[in-house]
């Protein structure tokens, strides 16, 4: 039995009104996704909650914008920095451009083409290292090719609580549903939904979705602890599935999340599939995996909200992917 008592079960919330400030300004830069309903015949009355129709593609333009917003001056003025497998990256650059700053990326040097792009024509000067590389400077907070203030992709109160906006839309459009499932990466998006259900007073479960490949959430909760996950191996599911659970996240996720829900490859190109055969829309791999959770049945047969998290994948991928 855990012991919730213990510091490894630490329970973190996010401050009163800081997800209502961040409904107040990042449509500054954001836009209020639609919620559809997937054209599928499924175990569950499954919705698409569409964050690959942001701007950046992608529901990191939400966290990134609150994030660089709530800097001090004089931290914004030295210019930002963060770590991303590409749709951090691109929404620190756009919320970096808007505030008339300069920004440098640490980008995976597996990042698919269209990301790095992407962050290119947003202006942003990018550095790839390893995945190890990239996620040990997640936890040191530093890297010697790096300067500037480091805005966090997925740890920090602010940027949780600019991706919790998608969280409270969820509820706007669909107050009766009864669980939203989101890919877990660093947890910032999973874990800002789910503070945004509780504090609105919700009953609606709140899951995570990983790889079968990066699923240190599902080991950790397994354990009762933050873990590392032991086998873990790169895949096409390039913006969900880390390496570990940080100890700050898992401060969040153990009380707040429901549950992880792990799926193969094979079923999150399923869901690809599905998703651009039914509703002709483009999902990357981390979005499909939210659609795979969601139609397993695993968070129940009621009405499943399911967060298409982006749509950022090179075609020629996306193709295979779907066709094969």
């Amino acid at each position: 039995m855990v012991d919730l008592s213990s510091p490894a079960q630490t329970q973190r919330t996010i401050p009163p009104g800081m997800i209502d400030d961040a409904r107040r300004h990042v449509y500054e830069a954001a836009v209020r996704t639609p919620l559809v309903r997937l054209n599928y015949d499924g175990p569950a009355e499954i919705y698409l909650k569409l964050e690959n129709l942001q701007p950046i593609g992608a529901f990191k333009i939400r966290g990134a914008y609150n994030a660089v917003r709530l800097l001090p001056e004089d931290q914004r003025r030295r210019g930002v920095w963060t770590v991303s497998a590409g749709n951090a990256a691109q929404g620190v650059a756009l919320a970096a451009r808007k505030a008339g700053v300069p920004s440098k990326v640490l980008v995976i040097n597996t990042a698919p083409a269209a990301k790095l792009d992407a962050i290119r024509r947003l202006g942003a000067e990018i550095v790839q290292a390893t995945y190890d590389q990239c996620w040990q400077a997640l936890a040191d907070r530093a890297h010697p090719a790096m300067n500037g203030t480091f805005v966090h992709p997925f740890e920090d109160d602010a940027f949780i609580a600019g991706n919790a906006t998608a969280g409270l839309e969820i509820l706007e459009d669909l107050p009766d549903v009864d669980a939203i499932v989101a890919g877990f990466g660093g947890g910032g998006l999973s874990c800002g939904i789910a503070s945004a259900v509780k504090e609105s007073g919700f009953r609606a479960k709140v899951y995570a979705a990983e790889p079968e490949t990066a699923s240190p959430l599902a080991y950790s909760l397994s354990v009762g602890s933050p873990q590392k996950f032991p086998d873990w191996q790169a895949s096409f599911v390039d913006g969900c599935g880390g390496k570990s659970v940080f100890p700050r996240m898992w401060a969040i996720a153990h009380h707040l999340l429901a549950g992880s829900i792990v799926s193969t490859l094979e079923e999150i190109r399923q869901a690809m599939r599905i998703v651009a055969e039914r509703n002709h829309l483009i999902a990357e791999g981390a979005g499909a995996c939210a659609v795979a959770a969601g139609l397993s049945g695993k968070c129940g047969s009621g009405k499943v909200v399911c967060v298409v998290s982006g749509g950022n994948i090179d075609l020629s991928v996306f193709s295979k992917l779907v066709s094969g």
